[in-house]
């Protein structure tokens, strides 16, 4: 059956809309290489051109190698900060968000409804109390500093509990009448069923994780501690603004996001629906 011309038409608009949706999309990333291959001359020129006609690729060298700014400490700070919190988050509340969902007590709704309650506090609230019982444990500037307080996220719990709720009960019983616990069902069952769902908490988590600014900055002023986006920071206060350093600094820092969103996108999407938080 052959299309009609209003159909073709509707497809032609949809498909300019999407591209236009796409190269809006990429115009930031386009900026940030084009900038950080170029010049300060070419970056602050009248005169505009898609790519300067010599590309610094020694920017990037430069930028490892300033000693003002630890870029690579800093890469390396927020990728163990984001690997830990991540496993953390996924263990801690998802345990917490399967035994609120699944395990019968009295004050279960009391302590869910107490952990929603948290979502209210703005996060700067916290920062104080927080930064008294990290600089008491003498945590300040150090990696456990700015990990422990992340290792539990209300919202990851709340969508962990939204999610197991609507998990298949007969999966479960099975397990528990070959005597399987509640520990034994949550990993040998419901874990190797969810991994959809968990790859799209963890990689909401890693992305929370690795763009966190306010928490590093408060409890790291050392640069041994710094993450990257507090070393991108020292870019914009600095008295002298080094624009190309700045610009092939955020896409180095916004490269491993990138990458994960481009192979786990799907799973983020199926995350969001299956949780229920759409509805």
């Amino acid at each position: 059956m052959q299309r009609s011309g209003a159909d073709k038409a509707g497809s032609a608009v949809r498909y300019v809309v999407l591209i236009g949706g796409a190269l809006l999309f990429l115009l930031p990333f386009y900026l940030l290489v084009r900038n950080g291959l170029s010049t300060e001359q070419d970056i602050t020129s009248p005169s505009w051109k898609f790519f300067p006609s010599s590309l610094q690729w020694g920017n990037i060298g430069e930028l490892f190698r300033d000693p003002a700014v630890p870029m690579a400490r800093s890469l390396v700070n927020s990728l163990v900060i984001a690997v830990v919190q991540t496993a953390g988050v996924l263990v801690i509340s998802g345990l917490a968000g399967y035994g609120l969902a699944r395990i019968p007590f009295r004050y279960a709704n009391a302590v869910f409804y107490f952990i929603v309650a948290t979502l209210l506090i703005p996060a700067a609230v916290t920062f104080v109390p927080s930064f008294v019982l990290v600089s008491t444990l003498g945590w300040v500037s150090t990696l456990r500093g700015l990990i422990v307080p992340g290792l539990f996220q209300a919202f990851a719990t709340f969508l962990f509990r939204q999610y197991f709720l609507g998990f298949p009960r007969e999966l479960e019983e099975a397990a528990q009448l070959d005597g399987t616990g509640y520990w034994g069902t949550f990993w040998r069952v419901v874990v190797p069923n969810s991994m959809g769902f968990i790859a799209a908490i963890g990689t909401i988590t890693f992305i929370g994780s690795w763009n966190a600014f306010l928490w590093p900055l408060v409890i790291a002023p050392d640069q041994n501690a710094w993450t990257v986006q507090i070393a991108l920071s020292t870019f914009l206060t600095a008295q002298t603004i080094n624009l190309p350093q700045l610009f092939i600094a955020a896409a180095i820092a916004i490269l491993p996001l990138v990458v994960i969103f481009i192979f786990l996108q799907r799973w983020i999407v199926q995350g969001v629906e299956r949780s229920g938080i759409s509805e």
